[in-house]
């Protein structure tokens, strides 16, 4: 499986000498309405791969933003089905832009493995990232979702040694999410020397795109970490852009360019990031 909309876009930003900007919003949050406004605004702000999350009631690395924004969608009624209709929707004008589903196994267990990556395919979603799936348990999603025709996508983190990463690599396909810091989303500023090291030392064990991500929140340390990186990945910073334009927890008319305005000053750094 090597010609996808993800493996087209990581080409495509490639030959523009240039690093993808990957971004990351919460399914229904603030609402479901508002939701796929958001998603509607991220291509055409900069946005290269957008990461949709898949809210869970337990989301145990995720930190205090992006939980807020999965218990938002949640309270305002977001289930999976609805999560894989988001993706439809959106499907309906835009073609182009990849999807990944990112999130936890338990709502996907709950839904019925095969249900579900037969419903998301049919959607126009081209990847997973499901965090809590160690390689040892591939047989459980990752080995159907690559025959069904979807990418599945590991996290790589500063503590995956040189013995553990091959394992982690092995049935990975579309890109590598390296973790840039220990911890939870949104916890702390990587360091863009290590962030380099990592991605050289990763880059030994795969020809996959690379993309970084967790503390990456604004347009100057998206361009230090795209000096290296094949792709930088924005979630906490842009949900929390979503929180800051609600209104007693409901959307307004802010909430939408609030999002663009942060992706577009974004994309402007990914941009800069080898020029």
């Amino acid at each position: 499986m090597t010609d996808t909309r993800i493996s087209r876009r990581f080409a495509a930003v490639a030959a523009q000498g240039r690093p993808a900007l990957v971004t990351f919003v919460m399914a229904g949050d603030p609402d479901p309405a508002a939701s796929l406004d958001v998603l509607k605004a991220l291509p055409a702000a900069g946005a290269d791969v957008i990461e949709v999350g898949m809210p869970f009631s337990d989301p145990m690395a995720d930190g205090p933003a992006i939980q807020a924004a999965g218990l938002r969608a949640l309270h305002a009624g977001q289930t999976l089905a609805k999560t894989i209709e988001l993706v439809r929707a959106f499907r309906e004008g835009d073609e182009a832009t990849p999807i990944v589903l990112m999130g936890y196994y338990n709502p996907i267990y709950v839904y019925g493995p095969e249900r579900f990556l037969a419903d998301a395919k049919a959607a126009g979603v081209d990847g997973l990232i499901v965090v809590d799936l160690p390689p040892e348990a591939d047989d459980e999603l990752c080995l159907p979702a690559l025959a069904s025709g979807l990418n599945f996508i590991r996290l790589a983190t500063p503590t995956t040694d040189d013995h553990r990463l091959p394992t982690v690599l092995e049935n990975t396909s579309g890109f590598v999410y390296y973790v840039s810091i220990t911890g939870i989303t949104g916890a702390a500023k990587p360091d863009a020397a290590r962030v380099a090291e990592a991605v050289g030392r990763i880059k030994r064990h795969t020809d996959l795109p690379v993309a970084v991500g967790f503390g990456v929140r604004d347009a100057a340390t998206a361009q230090e970490i795209g000096r290296n990186a094949d792709g930088v990945v924005v979630g906490s910073a842009i949900v929390q852009a979503i929180a800051g334009s609600l209104d007693e927890g409901h959307a307004t008319a802010k909430t939408v360019p609030a999002v663009a305005a942060l992706v577009e000053d974004l994309a402007r750094g990914v941009r800069a990031a080898r020029a």
